[in-house]
């Protein structure tokens, strides 16, 4: 049963690649990556095992400010996330929350609109460039 708000898509790549392809596309449009975390990495050190499981934190001031200015507590979810795992089988899925449930989850309705929309057209144009074979 998928999370609510949860948006997840199969990639093309394992999970090293689309990890980079997902960071490369979005600093190409002027995002910042904040922050980059492996669990994966973080559970070898306690002695655990765990798939590929990787975090990516990013965004612009620009287009989080006015959610934030319209609920503070927007910042929970900004800025943007998007997670890259392996699962069982060996697929890649890249999943983030949608900015759509993001919006209703803090209350947001017409306030921050224009930018809720510019952060769920950039992740989905995102995933796709980390997920799909791009057409030459």
């Amino acid at each position: 049963m998928p999370a609510d708000g949860l948006i997840t898509i199969q990639s093309s790549f394992g999970p090293e690649e689309t990890m980079k392809k997902f960071a490369a596309a979005a600093q190409s449009k002027g995002m910042t990556i904040f922050a980059q975390i492996d669990h994966a990495a973080g559970a070898a050190q306690v002695g655990l095992s765990l798939r590929p499981t990787a975090v990516i934190i990013f965004g612009n001031p620009k287009g989080g400010t006015a959610p934030m200015q319209a609920a503070q507590t927007t910042g929970i979810d900004l800025p943007l996330k998007a997670l890259v795992w392996q699962d069982a089988d060996g697929a890649t899925w890249l999943s983030y929350n949608d900015p759509a449930w993001i919006a209703k989850r803090h209350g947001l309705q017409h306030e921050a609109e224009a930018a809720f929309k510019g952060m769920s057209d950039a992740l989905h144009a995102f995933a796709a460039m980390a997920t799909k074979p791009q057409m030459a």
